[in-house]
């Protein structure tokens, strides 16, 4: 990424993701009253004055913390201050200047990056509090009274950030990258896939279920293109989804595979396909995603000589309600086969993309009509006058005919298939839409 980049840091529950979602305009972090709600990094634009850059929130930093989740979260922070151009440390007027905050303004110093001291929940307007100049001690300088809640003071903190920002990449930032939401189950190895991919320790990895309650972006450039990788929180069952965050968490996830150009669904291979995958991929299909199904932790299945194929013939049959989809069997714990499903993803995204000339669709259909006749129905039979191509991301086509009463989806699926044989669309579904061209051609 070409902007510049600010992260906001700061021990647990000081209202950073508050002050995040405040700063950006829209809800994008969860925000609950509870320590430890935001893990990994979450990445947004932020726009003031003309200038833009990425704002990062970050999980709350424990310095002395050994309970794995919490020390992640700490590695976390450090990862986003030190990609950071400027770091905002966010403070509690009300808890006052902590020993933690002492600590975190120390690890601060030592990167040697610009720092601006926010006084968060400084909710009052008017003079500031005189508990306010008891955060000078933190020799940081100057503390901004902030309330993340209500706005107030979020204008001179952002004025002090632009000054320590650097000259703006004059480059045409063009957004030609392929948007790819990873998602599948909790604990199916999803955060390990995307940490494989960008080679960094991008989001925590646990064998915890729930650990990723974001969904988080992670741009790639490599000799394949420009990908951006949207981590999700592991969908499941809404009979097990009891916690408030994690309601929040499996929202997200719907709304990374709404913005996304691909969905990889990935499913553990020691556990095989259940019904949760299913509904998890039936979710992109129905959004008419590009989609690749992802077998991970090949690496752990015993084999023998016909494993693969075997396994895939049984997925073939899980997947029958979208047998366009193709599959590839990796590992991101030994890096099996990554290469190849970045090639997948931008095959699928390119089908996904593709338009055919009216002219050839309509060839196809001449000869798929001749081959079968289309159905009829008490001696009225169902005439295609002609189709064409509307739309892409699906490839969406609108068949016209005499009456639509008459197009049976069976005779649908046929055309379909013809579509396929001939122009592959591998990896996309495909949307058709019926019209009666005009009264009048009703027999």
């Amino acid at each position: 990424m070409s902007l510049p980049i600010v992260a906001i840091v700061g021990r647990p529950n000081v209202g950073k993701s508050t002050l995040f979602n405040k700063l950006i305009g829209q809800r994008l972090s969860i925000v609950e009253d509870t320590p430890g709600v935001t893990r990994d990094r979450i990445y947004a634009k932020c726009e003031w004055l003309g200038h833009e850059f990425m704002l990062v929130d970050t999980g709350g930093i424990e310095p002395e913390s050994d309970d794995i989740i919490l020390a992640q979260m700490r590695r976390q922070a450090e990862l986003a201050i030190l990609k950071a151009d400027v770091t905002i440390l966010v403070t509690d007027l009300k808890c006052g200047v902590t020993a933690t905050d002492y600590e975190v303004a120390q690890m601060l110093l030592k990167s040697g990056k610009p720092i601006v001291l926010c006084v968060n929940k400084v909710d009052n307007v008017g003079e500031p509090p005189m508990e306010l100049y008891e955060f000078y001690n933190l020799g940081l300088g100057e503390p901004f009274p902030v309330s993340s809640v209500h706005g107030h003071g979020t204008g001179d903190l952002l004025d002090e950030v632009l000054k320590y920002l650097p000259e703006e990449n004059e480059e045409d930032d063009d957004d030609d990258s392929i948007k790819v939401a990873v998602i599948g189950k909790p604990n199916v190895g999803k955060s390990s896939i995307i940490n494989k991919i960008c080679g960094e320790e991008r989001v925590i990895v646990s064998n915890i279920a729930g650990t990723t309650r974001d969904a988080t972006d992670s741009v790639v450039e490599n000799e394949k293109g420009k990908f951006v990788f949207i981590d999700t929180a592991g969908i499941r069952r809404k009979s097990k989804v009891l916690e408030t965050i994690e309601k929040y968490s499996v929202l997200r996830a719907y709304m990374a595979v709404d913005r996304a150009d691909v969905a990889v669904i990935v499913i553990d291979a020691t556990v095989g396909f259940t019904e949760q995958d299913s509904k998890v991929a039936g979710y992109a299909h129905e959004k008419g995603k590009a989609c690749v199904v992802a077998v991970n932790k090949w690496d752990a299945v015993e084999k023998e000589t016909n494993t693969m194929n075997e396994f895939q013939k049984k997925l073939q049959d899980d997947f029958s309600f979208m047998s366009y989809v193709p599959f590839v069997f990796i590992s991101a714990k030994t890096g099996l086969r990554m290469d190849k499903l970045f090639d997948t993803i931008k095959f699928v995204a390119e089908q996904n993309s593709i338009r055919i000339p009216t002219g050839r669709l309509n060839d196809v259909l001449a000869y798929a009509t001749q081959r079968v006749q289309p159905p009829s129905d008490k001696g009225r039979r169902l005439k295609i006058y002609y189709m064409t191509q509307v739309s892409t991301k699906p490839p969406t086509f609108v068949f016209f005919v005499n009456r639509a009463d008459l197009y049976h989806f069976s005779y649908q699926r046929y055309i379909e298939n013809q579509i396929r044989e001939t122009f592959g669309l591998e990896g996309t579904p495909i949307v058709f839409k019926i019209r009666e061209r005009d009264k009048d051609d009703v027999k």
